[in-house]
């Protein structure tokens, strides 16, 4: 693409002019952009589409989205200004008198000839305001006559030369991207810089094996009794089997079998049929004999690997099986090896493999015409599922000599595994919650967004969509005038949550906003989402824990999220109150006590840390006598408060600033206290240190047990380098913290299943593990819990886990 840069010259007075010529030499123009100043380019020749969203802006567009056409953008911009370019308009006049003006009267100029004949206070402000309109005018009007002679000879200068295809083999080959060099040469078989798979593997061992050789697909479909007893013979043989499922749905709760897909050896797999119900589908074995076959093998500890395996557990589920012997998973692997890259089987495929097989969307589509897998030809779903369950048996190979060659990835990886089933214990007892007090709650909310509304509405003197940040940005930097603290990525003045926290301080405005959207994310997340998300079959609601998808390790939640119920606000804590137990039952809480300052005292090895821990201290009093200079018994609440803000605030990579606008003190201040901090805690210092030049030569850190945090920008510049640098700090303190609380869910999971509890793990959040228990075994779990949470580990100061008890999640807390 070649590349116009004309020195003093904006670039919107460049685009006009190119536009222009275009246009007069008889050309249809499209102008790809977001920016509305452009839209008095347009003309029958001249059309802008915004390719973020789709929007385009022909004449017809800009005429409906302003309500004038674009011959009168000019004319239209000189009355309502531009906040983003700092250019004024007429104050108290938005876009809908100015459209209206215009429609009256025609012009600006005739608007400027009859400006005595308006009345009220906008008629006096456009009066005051007529002076400043020649320069106005001249601000906002883009010029179509630059001079590019000196830039280029004519506009024939600006086509894209032709492709270099040597230049981008050697790009491509240089810099392993394997499916643009195979796309680019139509070669299927060719991988780039010799050995693509070592090269992704790469990261997480220098030792990883050199990739397998292609091996034949012997691929069968299996239709008949014989021929599903022969394949059974075969994976009770087997000392591995590769295991697969194909449904009819996505969610596990409602997925029901469609097939099943089999392998025992690379490049030897089958597929049996059972579910597939298009017009004209081959006869399939019946379902409940292809279970009746297996259900022995399933549910017995024959090893077997599966991609994503906690998914195929709860189909088998849904048909009475209880699935046993996940030994391996290579969702998990993946996600032990490289926790920051993409982990689905097509990603790893092409990683490990240097394979491209069939995609999903190939065979069901996309969006509204997408069909299920029980519609899609049986030998096309064969080949499909069969590749799929042949693809795991082969980069599980793979994935187990890069995790066995280092200790710490085997011990992350064992701990995956064991998870697996814990998670899974944990999705499918799901937890009970009472949809009559979060109705009643949302119901609540949805009066009280009306008046907040309301309130908004009268500070603008008009009404408008709350939620539609072009609106909201109208009023507030147009109507009201409000300073632009903040711009967005396409130069708009910004209305996200910081933005209007900055401005709630001096304006009423951003602080009903902010108040609106809070509750309002409750109600549409929570008080509306939660009772529509109880499982008809349970009457409880079931997430959905995603094992590997946060680099830390810790654990998200979906459909619905149960990780991010505030808890500090009365509308939060009455959300959870709807997370009861049944009669005869309770709720208990159980976490760990100041979990990432114990670990920062392990990790960095600092004495007064250690110390403060060791005699039971309240580590954040002992940090202030510390700071502060005093002895632990005479500091005062609002030191306290001060060292709290500084133990977190650190631990997070917080600089001077932030401890700065987090305490309201001055940047000095803050400064001095981290200064004393450290002077004081110079353990902490040194690792910090340390730890930044780790992560720099090696790419990751790691937790205490030896999984690996990921920093692909830690040697990148600017803001992206320092964001990476206080992840560096934070990610060891997160995912040990993530690793410990993993090892307490599977050993208190394991002893309540082995020793027959009734007890049981309802849900896992961030530290925190709730649980459903009998009020028979109240005492037991109340003793037992916090013993076996403290007991996962020996660190350099005690674990301490406190449990609270009551009839709902809140007052468990």
């Amino acid at each position: 693409w070649k590349v116009l840069d004309v020195p003093g010259v904006e670039a919107d007075d460049v685009i006009g002019t190119l536009a222009a010529t275009s246009a007069a030499q008889g050309m249809q123009v499209i102008v790809s952009s977001g920016d509305k100043d452009l839209a008095q380019l347009v003309n029958e020749r001249i059309t802008i589409i915004d390719t973020m969203n789709g929007r385009v802006r022909d004449v017809a567009g800009v005429t409906a989205e302003f309500g004038v056409p674009p011959s009168l953008m000019v004319d239209y911009q000189t009355l309502v200004g531009d906040a983003i370019d700092n250019v004024p308009g007429v104050p108290k006049v938005g876009p809908k008198t100015a459209v209206k003006w215009l429609l009256e009267y025609g012009t600006l100029d005739n608007i400027i000839a009859n400006a005595d004949k308006i009345g009220g206070v906008v008629g006096e402000n456009l009066r005051k305001a007529l002076p400043d309109f020649p320069l106005t005018r001249e601000l906002l009007k883009i010029k179509c006559d630059v001079d590019l002679s000196e830039h280029t000879k004519g506009l024939d200068a600006l086509r894209t030369p032709a492709q270099n295809l040597d230049v981008q083999k050697q790009i491509f080959d240089t810099y392993g991207f394997r499916t643009w060099y195979r796309e680019l040469t139509g070669d299927a078989a060719a991988s780039p810089a010799g050995d693509s798979r070592v090269k992704a593997a790469a990261p997480a061992g220098d030792d990883a094996p050199p990739p397998p050789p292609a091996v034949a697909a012997n691929y069968e479909t299996i239709y008949t009794e014989a021929a599903l007893n022969a394949w059974l013979a075969k994976i009770q043989a087997a000392p591995l089997v590769a295991l697969d499922t194909e449904t009819n749905a996505l969610g596990a709760w409602q997925a029901r079998l469609v097939g099943i897909s089999l392998c025992t050896e690379a490049g030897l797999a089958c597929y049996i049929p059972t579910g597939h119900s298009y017009g004209g589908a081959p006869e399939q074995l019946p379902l409940d004999v292809v279970l009746a076959t297996l259900k022995p093998w399933l549910e017995s500890d024959a090893p077997k690997v599966l991609q994503h395996a906690k998914f195929d557990m709860h189909v088998f589920a849904n048909h009475g099986i209880a699935l046993r012997g996940v030994t391996h998973d290579t969702l998990l692997a993946a996600y032990t090896l490289e926790s920051h890259k993409k982990n689905n089987l097509g990603a790893l495929a092409e990683r490990w493999l240097g394979r491209k097989g069939v995609a999903y969307e190939e065979l069901c589509g996309k969006g509204a015409s997408a069909i299920t897998m029980d519609q899609v030809d049986v030998e096309r779903a064969a080949h499909y599922a069969a590749e799929d369950a042949d693809f795991t048996f082969q980069i599980h190979a793979l994935q187990q000599v890069v995790i066995n060659a280092d200790a710490g990835l085997k011990r992350i990886y064992e701990l995956e595994i064991a998870s697996q089933p814990a998670l899974f214990d944990i999705e499918r007892t799901g937890v009970l919650v009472d949809a009559a007090k979060l109705n009643a709650q949302s119901a609540e909310l949805g009066a009280t967004l009306m008046k907040l509304e309301q309130s908004a509405y009268e500070i603008a003197g008009q009404p408008f969509n709350l939620n539609s940040p072009k609106q909201l940005g109208e009023i507030m930097y147009g109507t009201l005038g409000y300073p632009a603290k903040n711009k967005t990525a396409t130069g708009a003045p910004s209305t996200d949550e910081d933005t209007l926290q900055e401005l709630a301080a001096d304006y009423p405005l951003p602080k009903v906003l902010l108040e609106y959207r809070g509750l309002a994310k409750l109600k549409s997340t929570y008080t509306d989402k939660l009772p529509a998300s109880i499982e008809p079959r349970t009457g409880r609601v079931h997430t959905h824990y995603a094992q590997a998808a946060v680099v830390t390790g810790r654990l998200s939640s979906s459909d619905p999220n149960l990780q991010n119920i505030p808890v500090k606000t009365l509308e939060g804590r009455r959300i959870r109150q709807a997370f009861v137990a049944p009669a005869g039952s309770y709720i208990v809480s159980a976490d760990y006590s100041q979990i990432e300052l114990r670990i920062m005292a392990h990790v960095s090895q600092d004495p007064a840390l250690i110390k403060a821990f060791l005699d039971g201290e309240d580590v954040h009093r002992a940090t202030a006598g510390e700071v502060f200079g005093v002895p632990v018994g005479e500091v005062t609440s609002e030191q306290r408060r001060y060292a709290k803000v500084i133990n977190f605030g650190l631990i997070y990579g917080m600089s001077a600033f932030g401890l700065a606008s987090n305490l309201g003190i001055g940047n000095s201040e803050a400064k001095n206290y981290i200064d004393r901090y450290f002077a004081r805690y110079v353990g902490v210092k040194q690792y910090m240190d340390r730890t930044k030049l780790e992560a720099k030569s090696q790419g990751y850190v790691s937790t205490v047990f030896g999984r690996r945090l990921w920093l692909p920008d830690i040697n990148a510049s600017g803001p992206r380098r320092g964001g990476a640098e206080r992840a560096a700090i934070n990610a060891p303190m997160q995912g040990t913290a993530a690793d410990l609380i993993k090892m307490a869910m599977v050993n208190i999971n394991d002893w309540l299943r082995v020793e027959g509890h009734q007890t049981r793990i309802v849900m896992q959040v961030h530290d925190e593990l709730v649980l459903e228990v009998p009020d028979g075994e109240l005492e037991l779990v109340k003793r037992e819990v916090p013993l076996r949470m403290a007991a996962v580990a020996q660190l350099a100061v005690p674990l301490l886990a406190e449990v609270g008890v009551g009839a709902d999640w809140d007052g468990a807390h």
